[in-house]
């Protein structure tokens, strides 16, 4: 199962992408997570049901310093997770 994330509040400056990638990769998560121009974050994350409802849980929660505002969520094609590997941060030094 594959789905797609966006994280809108204060998610930027805050360590939100570091705790996404702490969260899924601790759940054996495939996928990615970067911000947006818009100031929100971006997350797509592949594995089983149970572990993504967690991984949602996790982003509506956030790391201290962060508040957030909303959770918009939409399941991908299977195939879209084809490429993942292991839950990196896109767009980190």
């Amino acid at each position: 199962m594959v789905r797609h994330y966006l994280v809108v509040g204060r998610v930027q400056g805050v360590g939100f992408r570091w705790f996404v990638h702490r969260e899924a990769s601790e759940m054996g998560l495939r996928g990615w997570v970067r911000n947006t121009d818009d100031g929100g974050v971006e997350v797509v994350a592949a594995g089983e049901e149970s572990d993504l409802d967690e991984l949602r849980a996790s982003l509506k929660r956030g790391p201290r310093g962060s508040r957030v505002d909303g959770v918009i969520e939409h399941l991908l094609d299977d195939r879209e997770g084809e490429g993942l590997t292991a839950f990196v941060i896109d767009g980190a030094w």
